[in-house]
């Protein structure tokens, strides 16, 4: 079994900056595309960003050139740095990875970690 296990939400002032680690553990397995996602009261889960195993990036449209997604294979874990936050960025984050196992790729999803942006 493969679990990702996501922190480092929280509460932070408009303007501010938050950092999400997403660590995947298990045994026997390798990770191929990784992502971020999140979900506002009310709305759609909706893409954040998402990472490849070569590291390429991609970003919607609403958080390009504040938000920036990592990933360091040797801990098989992946960040989400997030800076210069808006009320709007206030949403539940989640993270999620293709997990390549022996019965093939699976999509898994971290439990989720709440990110506040005050006013």
């Amino acid at each position: 079994q493969v679990q990702l296990v996501e922190s480092g939400g929280g509460l932070v002032q408009a303007g501010g900056s938050l950092r999400l680690s997403c660590a995947a553990s298990g045994r026997d397995f390798s990770i191929g595309a990784m992502g971020w996602y999140r979900q506002a009261p009310g709305n759609q889960r909706e893409l954040v960003a998402t990472i490849t195993s070569d590291g390429t990036t991609n970003y919607a449209d609403s958080v390009k050139g504040r938000f920036t997604i990592s990933r360091d294979n040797a801990k098989n874990t992946q960040y989400l740095q997030m800076n210069s936050l808006k009320p709007e960025d206030t949403a539940v984050y989640y993270c999620n990875a293709l997990i390549n196992r022996f019965g093939g790729p699976t999509l898994y999803w971290g439990q989720g970690t709440q990110v506040t942006v005050s006013s």
